[in-house]
């Protein structure tokens, strides 16, 4: 079984494909741009200071809104190992499959170490996620 570890970044319910990656960069496919303005909307400094291996944690409706294989790319070439949400828009966890990044879903309110992400965020307190609009 394959362990992902690494900081936990806590966004809100209906984190958007634009939240994710701005329409504006839809016009490429390097991976070091869509890296580069990952989750700026959400985040400016998200792309910063992220690193390989973190994890990503929202709450419902992950990925929602335009049906964009750029928002799943956007997250791994930046170095996201997994997302794990309350729910996912249906089209942007089947792009999260066809790109290879685990997702799973975990019931609202469950803290990281209960939902199988031991060490996740390290000093971090955990606390219900944020509204993202």
């Amino acid at each position: 079984m394959k362990v992902a570890a690494g900081r936990i970044w806590v966004f809100g319910d209906d984190v958007d494909t634009d939240a994710i990656i701005p329409a504006r960069y839809l016009n490429t496919h390097d991976e070091r741009v869509l890296a580069a303005h990952c989750m700026e909307v959400a985040d400016p400094g998200f792309a910063a200071r992220v690193r390989p291996g973190d994890i990503v944690v929202a709450g419902r409706n992950f990925g929602c809104g335009s049906s964009r294989e750029h928002a799943p790319r956007a997250l791994r070439a930046c170095g996201v190992a997994a997302v794990v949400a309350e729910s996912f828009a249906r089209i942007f966890f089947r792009n999260a499959i066809n790109i290879g990044i685990a997702r799973t879903r975990v019931c609202r309110g469950a803290p990281p170490r209960k939902a199988g992400l031991a060490g996740g965020g390290g000093r971090r307190r955990w606390s219900p996620p944020p509204l993202v609009r």
